[in-house]
């Protein structure tokens, strides 16, 4: 059981934050696939120099056995402890508009009083809106455009951009249910659930945190230079494409995955749903051809591969 304590602290030396500024949220945990929001994080952390304003308790929120931080062993010695870390912080884009900024590991415990937390904290910020992403699997191809299923109550964010609008039952998030509840507090919300290729969910897809923040900045008029991951991304993709050419089973599967995302775009009444599997491979065959693949590559690739497992 998590420790009593306060649930967050306020940072004394934290610069004041304007009204009516749009919240982002991202939060790393359950749905992180293609590693969208934890990139998003490392690179708003790493160009943007969040202020935080509040930071929480992960002694309250965290589950330390579950998610275990990383710390280095050194010769004899041990250094660099990393702390899980989960704040509200005041940022700024690249035009050096203001916004606010919650952002870290998703809450293991005390989800209710985190999300009346923020609720309360949105409010007494006077938030015009708040944007959250977050990025599940799906069988489509990383040669069309990453598609965007869009929740919360801005209609026009809705119909312009939410390419699949599923009614089924899907395990929750603190992300649903901080919307859900700002939702039902009147607060402006939107959630943007990216739909990441299947066969590249357990990489580190630069892709996905690119439309991680296209979707911020479609929603909010922020503006992120995102060259940097861009230019990761067409190396990324380079091997992804040489690693496919060299399999029929993959060429196949890609071409299906094309034909029926391409049908389902264009509204084909024969087309089938778009999250049909069908006669794909599973993903534990798409893992076990990729290792093949890789297991034949000289020594000294680069450690980020694009591949399963």
């Amino acid at each position: 059981m998590p420790l009593s304590g306060p649930l967050y602290e306020r940072i004394t030396t934290a610069p004041p934050v304007p009204a009516g500024l749009p919240l982002v949220v991202a939060l790393t945990g359950f749905t992180d696939a293609g590693s969208a929001v934890t990139r998003v994080v490392d690179h708003l952390h790493t160009e943007h120099d969040p202020q935080p304003v509040v930071t929480f308790n992960p002694d309250v929120l965290f589950d330390y056995r579950a998610r275990r931080p990383l710390i280095t062993f050194d010769g004899d010695h041990l250094t660099d402890y990393r702390p899980p870390r989960l704040d509200l912080a005041l940022v700024h884009d690249a035009l050096g508009q203001p916004f606010v900024l919650l952002s870290g590991y998703e809450p293991d415990f005390a989800w209710e009083a985190f999300v009346d937390t923020v609720v309360g904290l949105a409010e007494g910020l006077q938030v015009r809106s708040v944007t959250w992403v977050h990025a599940i699997p799906m069988p489509v191809p990383h040669t069309r455009p990453l598609g965007t299923t869009v929740s919360g109550n801005r209609s026009d964010l809705t119909e312009a951009h939410s390419v699949w609008k599923p009614r089924t039952q899907v395990p929750s998030t603190a992300g649903h249910l901080l919307e859900y509840r700002l939702s039902d507090a009147g607060v402006s919300v939107s959630g943007f659930a990216l739909l990441i290729p299947h066969y590249l969910a357990e990489t580190d897809f630069p892709a996905a945190a690119i439309a991680a923040l296209d979707s911020v900045s479609i929603a909010t008029g922020l503006v992120f230079d995102s060259d940097t991951l861009r230019d990761e991304n067409r190396e990324y993709l380079e091997k992804v494409d040489d690693q496919v050419s060299a399999s029929d089973e993959l060429t196949t599967m890609l071409h299906n995955l094309e034909a029926r995302y391409d049908a389902y775009m264009a509204g084909s009444t024969q087309a089938q749903p778009i999250i049909h599997t069908g006669d794909l491979p599973s993903a534990d065959e798409l893992a076990a051809e990729l290792e093949r693949f890789l297991a034949n590559r000289p020594s000294g690739d680069d450690d980020r591969r694009p591949g399963l497992g």
